[in-house]
């Protein structure tokens, strides 16, 4: 058959096309072929770890926290176990029946029902969505006896935190919570832990500052899940480590002691042991239950906790800031020995008030205490003595001397709210008040007033250098896990000892001595005396005007308006062991509402020492001397001991 030359070049336009739609098929074949060869060898390994991360989750586990002691082994923060009832939406078929049956076991209101539902249905079918927590375990029993009739329902258990001394350790351990956006947002790197559901931190105290330590770190589980979510097997798992168990200095019984003789008052007790710095007493009233604050305090517990005007959710022991009183005029004595400006012989003339540039500056005895020596200045709290001392010493002598017995500064404890005090300098009222120092300021500080703030422990640490004559630290700690915390500035202080051993002995004659301002809260026991310092300090103004009258008693002064009292002291005095503080705030005279507390509480703390065994001695309590005439509140009370 012929072939026209039509149809040749129909045939060579069809070859041509064939050619280039099959170059055209190899090339695209090609390209395919070396695309796969890169997804199957090449990044085999990326897309395989991307089907295993759809394939494998990771499941923490919490750890078990810490628990807390005193020093004796006590537990003070423990955690119990917490019983819940969970369900699972696929497993039952009816869950608001399931519900309404486990209502009629365990007592659970239609709201909470209600709440259950909505929570359910915002959750997959196969997520179990807690009911109910904190029951009884005979509740649990009782769920778990009808388990057949319950479909979906199971109980679980978990663990809670639990303070069984709370009011003795409310304001040391603290307390945890809940982790709020408020918690994430203080924090740089963020522990997986805590995005858990229902997951507990810290919120205050040792339980926030030592947070790391007790939280411990999460069990890790990789476990395998189908396409949606549902765990089909566990994998493997990496060991978590349970919380570190602390051991506080603080001794329970001791602080049980403390806060049973200020139960009464707003008060802070603070004991120190001289030897090693351990605080064996941090004792803050009123308390509070922390217990509440673990599973969610109510609106009308927080509100009476937070409009209370004793504030109970304050540490005063630590965060409270008072001016010290004569309580300071160991400071004022000490920095004017070691400046020369005085000795131990020298006496000043009080006749009752000294003028300086044209302001008046009186002693709280308006007739004045005649001559007067150091050891006399310290027993009978005479305030000219110690007006005649400031001028002489100067403001920044008193202040260095001041932050060398441990004022104005914010001691390193693993406590919330520790006060910094304030030991003023000139360049510190320039800078705050825009104002230049003047005399008077001096004279202020020269008795613990003005601008001066301290709190009860700086005051203890204070006592406790004084006596021991090391700048010993105070710490709250005593293991952390298997680690011992360490002692730190048992060192000698920087000042001169025949200075230190004369302080001492004024501070023994105010407590030992017949003209002492706490000769009332004298311990008679041989070989267990103290030596201390009374302090009371004013919260108000007293106008000329009264002055003239006669000055109004504290008795008849509204309670915010009432002086503060404190004491400080050492014992005993031949062989210091305890350094210990009181505040009594708006407490009065410190001779009368301070000292006796110190007193008992000491006289506990050597019995303990002695026999092992530490109550409130059976002394009679005192609040003041017999041979008083008159109540000291009648004269001025700048600084009435």
């Amino acid at each position: 058959m012929r072939v026209s030359g039509d149809d040749k070049k129909k045939n060579k336009g069809l070859s041509r096309r064939a050619l280039i739609l099959m170059g055209g098929q190899i090339a695209f074949m090609g390209l395919l072929g070396f695309r796969m060869r890169q997804l199957g060898v090449n990044q085999s390994e990326q897309f395989r770890l991307l089907a295993e991360e759809n394939r494998i989750n990771l499941q923490l586990v919490p750890p078990t926290r810490g628990v807390i002691y005193d020093r004796k082994g006590r537990p003070v923060a423990t955690n119990v176990p917490l019983y819940r009832i969970q369900l699972v939406r696929e497993q039952a078929i009816d869950p608001a029946g399931v519900l309404q049956k486990l209502a009629g076991i365990i007592p659970i209101s239609d709201t909470e029902i209600e709440d259950v539902l909505e929570n359910m249905a915002k959750r997959r079918s196969w997520v179990p969505v807690t009911v109910v927590e904190n029951i009884t375990w005979e509740q649990v029993a009782a769920v778990a006896a009808n388990a057949p009739s319950l479909p979906g329902i199971s109980p679980t258990v978990g663990s809670y935190r639990s303070y069984p001394m709370p009011e003795a350790f409310c304001h040391i351990v603290g307390y945890v919570g809940p982790v709020s956006d408020y918690d994430l947002g203080k924090l740089d790197v963020i522990d997986p832990l805590l995005h858990l559901p229902r997951f507990q931190i810290g919120k205050n105290g040792i339980e926030s500052r030592v947070e790391l330590d007790l939280r411990g770190k999460a069990e890790i589980k990789r476990i395998e899940v189908n396409a949606v979510g549902r765990v089909m097997r566990e994998i493997d798992s990496k060991q978590g480590d349970p919380g570190k168990n602390l051991q506080l200095t603080i001794d329970a019984e001791l602080q049980n002691i403390a806060l049973n003789r200020i139960s009464q008052e707003s008060a802070a007790v603070v004991m120190m042991d001289i030897r090693n710095g351990d605080l064996l007493t941090l004792a803050s009233s009123p308390t509070f239950d922390p217990n509440k604050f673990v599973t969610g305090i109510s609106v009308p517990d927080w509100k009476a906790l937070n409009e209370n005007e004793y504030r109970p959710l304050s540490n005063k022991a630590v965060s409270g800031t008072y001016p010290p009183g004569s309580t300071y005029k160991m400071v004022v004595a000490l920095a004017a020995l070691e400046a020369g400006v005085i000795d131990a012989d020298e006496q000043v003339n009080c006749r009752g008030s000294v003028t300086v540039s044209g302001s008046k500056f009186h002693c709280w005895r308006r007739g004045g205490h005649g001559k007067v020596d150091l050891v006399r200045s310290l027993r009978e709290s005479c305030d000219v003595y110690y007006y005649e001392l400031a001028q002489r010493t100067g403001i920044e002598n008193i202040s260095a001397m001041a932050r060398k017995l441990g004022f104005g500064t914010r001691h390193d404890l693993p406590l919330s709210a520790i006060s910094e005090g304030l030991a003023p300098t000139k360049d510190w009222k320039l800078r705050v008040k825009g104002k230049n120092w003047v005399i008077g300021d001096s004279l202020n500080v020269g008795i613990g007033q003005g601008y001066t703030l301290t709190s009860p422990l700086q005051l203890a640490i204070m006592a406790a250098r004084i006596a021991g004559g090391n700048a010993i630290e105070p710490r709250v700690l005593n293991t952390v896990g298997d680690a011992l915390m360490p002692v730190k500035g048992n060192k000698p202080l920087d000042i001169n000892p025949e200075h230190l051993a004369l302080v001492r002995r004024g501070m023994f004659e105010v407590v030992n001595s017949g003209r002492g301002t706490a000769r009332g809260s004298k311990i008679r026991t041989k070989g267990m005396e103290m030596a201390g310092k009374t302090g009371t300090s004013q919260v108000r103004r007293i106008t000329k005007e009264e002055r003239a009258k006669g000055v109004t008693r504290n008795e008849d002064l509204p309670w915010n308006r009432r002086d503060h009292a404190l004491f400080v002291a050492f014992a005993p005095y031949d062989n210091p062991q305890y350094a210990l503080s009181v505040i009594v705030e708006h407490g009065g005279g410190g001779s009368r509402a301070a000292a006796p507390i110190a007193r008992d509480i000491m006289l506990a703390a050597l019995e303990r020492e002695k026999t092992g065994y530490g109550k409130l001695p059976s002394q009679k309590r005192r609040t003041g001397d017999p041979d008083e005439k008159a109540p000291r509140t009648r004269t001025k009370p700048r600084d009435r001991a």
